[in-house]
């Protein structure tokens, strides 16, 4: 009887650890996301998010509110007044894969200008924010990971998501 009651006692105890433990995972993105959301996000640059909080980040790549206050790269003459949530996640995502090969466009933590795609090939600048593009780098940053969750980390991160797409970071 006193084994029954033990386990009894045990078993919140252990799906509390256990919710605990996944909590503390997502606080830091679901942070970020409701600050974005909410248009009450601080800091100047990105979160120094990592290939680890990727999974997380990729549950908000469709979102379609539209923010106003968020990040940008000081380096850049165009000022963007509003962004899609989801669009500025993947621009997060973006600096993670950025940040671990130490590209060449990274500004402190800004894998780009602009939270704005550009046509990869044409000669002229040509900035895209239609619902189409947008659905296409969606599909590509979470085909991107399903597709190679059986490589390292870093073999993830030197594949460029857009890649196979007529879209780049702008």
């Amino acid at each position: 009887m006193k084994t029954f009651k033990l386990i009894i006692l045990l078993i919140p105890c252990i799906l509390f650890i256990n919710c605990e433990e996944k909590e503390r995972k997502q606080t830091e993105v679901e942070k970020y996301v409701i600050s974005l959301k909410s248009n009450q996000y601080e800091n100047v640059t990105l979160p120094a998010f990592t290939y680890n909080d990727i999974e997380e980040l990729l549950k908000y790549r469709d979102a379609k509110d539209i923010i106003t206050n968020f990040p940008r790269n000081p380096i850049s003459s165009l000022y963007q007044e509003k962004c899609e949530l989801g669009v500025y996640i993947l621009w997060t995502i973006e600096s993670i894969r950025a940040v671990a090969i130490n590209s060449e466009f990274l500004t402190g933590r800004f894998p780009s200008q602009n939270p704005i795609l550009e046509l990869r090939a044409s000669k002229e600048l040509e900035l895209v924010s239609d619902a189409e593009a947008y659905q296409v780098i969606s599909n590509a940053y979470y085909n991107w990971w399903k597709d190679n969750e059986n490589k390292s980390s870093i073999e993830i991160m030197k594949t460029d998501p857009l890649e196979n797409t007529k879209y780049k970071w702008h």
